[in-house]
């Protein structure tokens, strides 16, 4: 690969050859005037990861423009790693793994074929199309949520699936996004912590900033102390960018568009998962929401949501007999909370839905459609 190319694609092997053969040390990184631009620009990287889970590119068109680049990528893992917040590493590592998936959409297949090699996936091209074994393929896309990726809507010919440039492109998203996490945090020294300690209080705050986006004062007058223990953590969960069942994504989803929760931040809420994309995770929270629809869905009762593994931690009014659905339970802990304070800890009485807004025990509408991705 030319410079150009290892600085898009900072992760390679050869990156780290050609800046070694420039003779930069860590010293010199962390400290020496000439690579001022790289720490900056790897302090940024981080910055936008926690911000836009994107990094965005920018120009590479001389040779010390393209060293710098190579070594913010170093820079930002080090900083990464001197935070050791697994949310931060979470964030950062999906950043860089998207902006690979856009480079990669302008480049030729041979190119591909490298990143691939890099990233341990084993293909084959075969008619100008990347290859894949079905294990493979299997092994790299079992946490891609969305139905187009199952093995059974998938054509396989002799063991082996066929990817257009754009899906293999995201099965290397996928293979990078895992490679960093498993990297990262990195060892450093004492000495690099007392270096880089500014950068790390201001990027521990940014991170925590970013935890704390979607408090209940955010969202009007919606009670996030009121979420049931399952809404609670499936938010927790998305906004860790942790993956999240198609069963969970269509009941947060739902569950916050019926408390009152705006289509817009719904998917702001879903930036943060590996597999988002924007144009896609929008029409399903439209679809949801009755936006394009007609049908509002409410989320699966209580008994659905065990079934399909995304009931988490029932507290004490999870047990009781009346609290059959998520809704319910939240209205329950709001009157709670307004008629005894947030200690309270009197009984509730049972409370009866009532008119045709109301869940049922079970609540939502049949076939529900594609959770948000």
């Amino acid at each position: 690969m030319d410079a150009k190319r290892l600085a898009r694609y900072p992760f390679m092997k050869e990156a780290s050859e050609y800046v070694k053969a420039q003779g930069v040390t860590l010293e010199d990184l962390l400290s020496h005037p000439a690579f001022t631009v790289a720490r900056l620009r790897g302090k940024q990287r981080i910055v936008d990861a926690i911000n836009k889970a994107y990094i965005e590119e920018i120009s590479l068109s001389t040779d010390d423009e393209r060293l710098q680049e190579m070594l913010s990528y170093a820079m930002a893992r080090m900083l990464v790693s001197c935070v050791a917040d697994g949310f931060l590493t979470r964030r950062y590592a999906l950043a860089e793994a998207k902006a690979m998936y856009e480079r990669l959409q302008t480049e030729d297949v041979a190119l591909m074929m490298e990143v691939a090699a890099e990233l341990g996936v084993e293909a084959t091209v075969e008619d100008e199309k990347p290859n894949m074994h079905f294990a493979e393929f299997l092994r790299l896309t079992t946490g891609i949520r969305s139905k187009e990726w199952k093995l059974v809507n998938t054509e396989v010919k002799h063991g082996f699936v066929s990817l257009p440039k754009v899906k293999f492109a995201r099965v290397l998203e996928q293979a990078l996004y895992e490679r960093i996490e498993d990297e990262l945090p990195l060892p450093v020294s004492q000495e690099i912590l007392d270096k880089l300690k500014g950068d790390i209080r201001g990027l521990q705050a940014d991170a925590e900033h970013m935890k704390d986006r979607y408090q209940a004062d955010q969202f009007g007058e919606v009670d996030l102390e009121c979420f049931p223990p399952c809404m609670r953590t499936l938010l927790a969960r998305t906004q860790a960018g942790q993956n999240v069942s198609h069963a969970g994504r269509f009941a947060l989803t739902s569950f916050l568009s019926n408390i009152g929760v705006s289509r817009e931040e719904i998917l702001a809420m879903f930036t943060t998962s590996p597999d988002f994309d924007q144009s896609i995770a929008k029409y399903q929270i439209d679809h949801i929401t009755g936006e394009i629809s007609g049908t509002k869905y409410t989320p699966p009762g209580c008994h659905t949501m065990r079934s399909l593994s995304v009931c988490y931690a029932p507290d004490e009014l999870c047990q009781a007999e009346y609290v059959k659905h998520p809704l319910i339970y939240y209205r329950t802990r709001c009157r709670r909370k307004r008629k005894y304070g947030p200690r309270a800890t009197e009984p509730v009485k049972q409370m009866q839905p009532a008119g045709r807004e109301a869940v049922t025990s079970e609540g939502g509408s049949p076939s529900p459609p594609a959770a948000p991705r």
